[in-house]
């Protein structure tokens, strides 16, 4: 069955209208006021991406001198598309998911990471390993004991409710709440466990991918869940994250190894977790991944070659948070009635999604629990304090 799917959010969606207009303004200022030390030449870069921002202009195509970057076809290839879509083509009248990855690729030129490889959000990444918090919680998820199902149940838990943690978004201010039930719209963990470990508590070898998505103590959960899938004999973890830095928190593979450093140097079970991910890496049982996909305006349907082939075959592909659901479903709203799975249909792998909610964007929640958060009056969706596990399965895709 072919599936029609609905249109990406634009504008005219009152979050993306606000975090385009207010908050990402807001971030490039704290990004130049935190890196006081940029030459004036990358300030004044970010002064004019700040200007093109708020004073909604067109959307201009990234710089290609010395030479063109890797990137420059696709994102040509991407602005093309937007363009034959939506005239005149503008910041703020644009598709959102669109809009929003350029203008992060658009900062990385101005500051030139490619050059230099200075990380613009550094100064947020690393107050997290000051926070008591963070390691509290990943006390907890390394304190998860049981059978296998049990400690995967409880840290698919963990892993989703980390995402709350999130330095770009106002939902950071939940993560030390502690969730209720009823914030978890969707709970397909049952399912998921039963075709992940079909021999009770034996899980029969093969590939994990896991989808990164914020750094700091997201990321921390995120590879205490990976040592535990590196656990069962013949299983290997793909740790897919972003090529280069991008939505103010988002992992890539320098801040895997920064916080593998900091696990070491705090002693104790993350210490000993350190030397189990390091050897699992030097066996090649870990492996870190970051195709410049992740970075991209592509949906995920869209994947290139290589990121397919990747999947086919894999045991289990997990999608972490907000903007990695947003690119798997479209950054749309579906219709009531239609499934995660159906959603998920072109997906050549088993596939869970972990995520707490911080955009309107949604598929497979039943109008039954949806209607009386809508009549609520409250702008429950971009909240974080509600979220999903959901999951596709083989028999989803027969």
């Amino acid at each position: 069955m072919t599936l029609n799917r609905p249109d990406p959010l634009r504008m005219d969606n009152d979050f993306a209208f606000r975090t385009m207009s207010e908050r990402v303004p807001g971030i490039i200022r704290e990004v130049q006021a935190a890196n006081a030390d940029f030459s004036p030449g990358v300030q004044r870069a970010l002064d004019r991406l700040h200007a093109m921002l708020t004073q909604d202009q067109p959307i201009p195509m990234l710089d290609a001198r010395p030479v063109a970057p890797p990137d420059a076809a696709d994102w040509a290839d991407a602005l093309r598309a937007q363009q034959a879509r939506i005239a005149p083509l503008t910041w703020l009248h644009s598709e959102w998911f669109f809009a929003e990855t350029f203008l992060y690729r658009h900062l990385i030129e101005a500051v030139r990471w490619h050059e230099t490889g200075r990380d613009p959000f550094k100064f947020k990444k690393r107050t997290e390993f000051e926070s008591e918090h963070f390691w509290a919680l990943l006390d907890t998820a390394l304190a998860v004991e049981g059978t296998l199902a049990e400690r995967l149940g409880a840290l698919f838990t963990l892993v989703l409710w980390g995402n709350r943690v999130d330095l770009s978004h106002p939902a950071g201010l939940l993560a030390s709440e502690t969730a209720s039930d009823d914030e978890l719209l969707v709970d397909d963990r049952d399912r998921l466990l039963d075709d992940l470990l079909p021999n009770g508590d034996g899980m029969p070898g093969g590939t994990v991918h896991i989808i990164a998505d914020n750094a700091g103590t997201e990321l921390a959960i995120d590879l205490a869940l990976a040592d535990a899938l590196l656990c069962a004999e013949g299983t290997a973890v793909v740790l897919h994250v972003k090529a280069h830095p991008t939505f103010v928190s988002d992992a890539t593979i320098g801040d895997v190894w920064t916080m593998v450093r900091a696990l070491a140097d705090q002693g104790g079970k993350p210490a000993k977790l350190a030397t189990r991910l390091r050897r699992a890496w030097d066996e090649e049982r870990l492996r870190l991944a970051a195709p410049l996909f992740w970075n991209s305006s592509r949906f995920l349907w869209d994947m290139p070659p290589d990121v397919r082939r990747a999947f086919e075959g894999a045991r289990l592909v997990v999608i972490k948070g907000d903007a990695n659901y947003r690119r798997a479903i479209g950054d749309a709203i579906w219709p009531d009635g239609v499934t995660f799975a159906e959603a998920m249909g072109y997906f050549p792998a088993p596939v869970a999604a972990l995520r707490s909610l911080k955009s309107d964007t949604l598929v497979g929640v039943p109008a039954a629990i949806t209607g009386p958060l809508d009549a609520s009056g409250d702008e429950w969706r971009p909240t974080g304090r509600y979220g999903v596990i959901q999951y596709a399965g083989p028999d989803d895709r027969s």
